[in-house]
């Protein structure tokens, strides 16, 4: 018999579900069967399939040792350098500086990405030790866009970081520099479409179906020949929307390829510097107010 002791990592999901995850190669047929059979039971007693899990609870799996391991699929952690640095670390969250040309995700252009890389920092300090959780990272940057990203390492600090980022309760500030000069403040208020085939977005004027809205608040700092540095503020946060916001009334930001001069041989000059953090609530209030700096000379550059 193995007995599974519930954490705050596991705790508010339902017990299939749990079990989905924890026997990652078992069928929802196969999870089913044990719980009908009494082969799976809750604090010893039989459990229904939809039972919210609570921290401290345990699960018990009357199977063999073979049939645990049978179904359970084992992965390593992809061996990686650590190419971020730390601005910001507890118990419950993480922020680094994203440095140019690292990937947020894991995707099929690039064999390095910012989320494996936490996850083998949080590893190697023995903070990766959940049944079913993983620590994930909170808000993305576009690859070429450096900056500030939170991690939650836990389940609940994923969950309330999610919900205050959506609820516009983390305010986001960016630094960029962008072609031409910008002389007042800028208040954009347009909508986006996306282009998947292309990973491009369009800014348009009028609403229309599968648009999105985008606001974005632009203050220029002060200018540079034919550039302004402008501090940068998203309302809402979709894919590059700061860099086709910007280039759709004449001004791209510097190195921008894909919405400003296609031939620049410079890096794209957009970074995420700020951060100050909002609606935590219970056992994370203590973040409400927190907040945290990476200066523009602080980018880092992927090697």
């Amino acid at each position: 018999m193995k007995e599974i002791k519930i954490t705050n990592n596991e705790e508010g999901q339902r017990l299939d579900r749990f079990l989905k995850k924890y026997l990652n190669k078992a069928n929802q047929s196969f999870i089913y069967k044990m719980l009908r059979k009494k082969n799976v039971k809750l604090n010893g007693s039989k459990a229904e399939p939809e039972t919210v899990l609570k921290k401290d609870d345990l699960v018990q799996l009357y199977l063999a040792d073979e049939t645990i391991e049978k179904f359970r699929e084992k992965k390593t952690l992809k061996q990686t350098e650590i190419h971020f640095k730390i601005v910001y670390e507890d118990d419950n969250i993480l922020i680094v500086n994203k440095p140019i040309g690292l990937s947020t995700q894991p995707d099929e252009t690039s064999q390095r990405n910012l989320v494996d890389e936490i996850r083998m920092y949080l590893n190697a300090k023995e903070e990766n030790i959940s049944f079913t959780f993983k620590p994930a990272v909170c808000n993305r940057l576009d690859k070429n866009t450096s900056g500030l990203i939170i991690a939650a390492k836990n389940y609940d600090s994923l969950k309330q970081t999610n919900k205050a980022i959506r609820e516009r309760n983390i305010k986001k500030l960016y630094i960029a520099k962008v072609h031409g000069i910008i002389n007042k403040d800028l208040e954009l208020k347009d909508y986006l479409i996306k282009n998947e085939n292309k990973n491009m977005v369009k800014i348009i004027r009028e609403n229309t179906e599968n648009a999105k809205e985008v606001i974005t608040y632009a203050h220029p700092i002060r200018t540079e020949g034919n550039y302004t540095w402008l501090e940068i503020e998203i309302e809402t946060g979709r894919a590059h929307q700061i860099r086709a916001h910007l280039a759709s009334i004449g001004h791209p930001i510097e190195g921008d390829k894909k919405y400003g001069k296609k031939d620049s041989e410079k890096q794209q000059v957009l970074h995420a510097y700020k951060l100050i953090l909002g609606g935590y609530e219970g056992g994370l209030k203590y973040l409400n107010g927190l907040e945290v700096k990476s200066e523009i000379s602080d980018r880092l550059f992927l090697k």
